[in-house]
């Protein structure tokens, strides 16, 4: 299981932000529960003191004292707040120490929802990552914390074992995210169906949950990676690739390899095969349209490599996932 543990800062916290975090991940899995398979999220929610009082004294959250905590802990989301953010910088440096130090010497991810992203940024963990926070806060962000790669129009970021999202509500894009990478998809798109949580990413990046690919330092691969989200309807040959990118094939399956853990041909087919799923989720065209969008002229090799990343045939992943009102796209 995943031990996750939710932190509750020093000052005005957002109480929802807390509650949300707990609730969407318990129901997750009670939902793995209900279809005879084990749970994901160990929850637990933690602070410097066992009584919290919140909003302005009208939230009481009971919470196991930091000190008391393993450090084994594989995921920790911090909330946001409801306030400028010098002050809770300053009252949360316990809180801060003890963040960074999970992060470097015991291998812990952070999660930030909203303002969060500012208790992350204090421990360097954002340092040279990209990360979102609310959008008001963002020049003061920026001041702060000139060494992070603030993407202010992203609703979620993920790089590096570090996790932000944008403001207020929009956590819940977070949630979503955090489920689908570490419990699955189905459990995240039933948990946006029934709580009625937009699943749109169009303000994210395409193919999102390829972004571990993304973290390393080859900017040429990099660019090569972004050229084949563009153009994965088209033909991609590796040799053709790697004249056009200034490599030769060997040197190019090399460096892809050694930068992403995958050769170019499986990164092809991973963003080829979610391309896939986001049609067969969202739109009424054909599965034959879908292959040939998708850049496959030979169906049962679609077919075939469909099935080994997806444990499933795209007629039987359309008729479990099917839902146009919740658009991936």
């Amino acid at each position: 299981m995943i031990k996750t543990v939710i932190i509750v800062p020093k000052g005005e916290v957002l109480p929802d932000a807390i509650v949300s975090a707990f609730f969407f991940l318990s129901q997750a899995n009670q939902y793995r529960i209900s279809k005879n398979r084990a749970p994901v999220f160990e929850l637990t929610i933690a602070s410097q003191s066992r009584s919290n009082w919140l909003y302005h004294g009208h939230f009481g959250i009971k919470a196991t004292p930091i000190k008391s905590l393993t450090t084994d802990i594989d995921l920790i989301i911090v909330p946001g707040f409801i306030t400028e953010m010098e002050v809770p910088l300053q009252e949360n440096a316990t809180v801060i120490e003890w963040l960074k130090n999970q992060y470097e010497h015991h291998q812990s991810e952070l999660a930030s929802m909203c303002t969060g992203a500012f208790l992350l940024a204090a421990t360097g963990a954002l340092d040279n990552k990209k990360c979102t926070t609310h959008w008001a806060f963002s020049k003061s962000f920026a001041r702060l914390f000139p060494k992070a790669i603030l993407e202010n129009e992203k609703i979620v970021t993920d790089h590096g074992g570090t996790y932000t999202s944008a403001g207020a509500f929009s956590s819940l894009n977070l949630l979503l995210y955090l489920v689908e990478k570490f419990a699955d998809k189905e459990t995240a798109i039933w948990l946006s169906k029934v709580f009625q949580v937009d699943y749109n990413r169009n303000s994210q990046k395409p193919f999102m949950i390829l972004n571990d690919l993304y973290n390393h330092h080859d900017d040429a691969i990099k660019k090569l990676q972004e050229y084949i989200e563009e153009h994965y309807g088209e033909e991609l040959l590796v040799g053709t690739l790697a004249k056009s990118f200034g490599f030769s094939s060997r040197t190019l399956v090399r460096r892809f390899k050694n930068a992403t853990g995958i050769s170019p041909l499986e990164f092809i087919q991973h963003v080829r095969i979610e391309a896939a799923k986001r049609m067969l989720e969202n739109k009424t065209i054909t599965i034959n349209e879908i292959i040939f969008q998708c850049g496959y002229n030979d169906g049962a090799t679609f077919r075939k490599v469909f099935k080994n990343l997806t444990g499933l045939q795209p007629s039987g992943y359309r008729q479990k996932y099917f839902s146009p009102q919740t658009s991936l796209s």
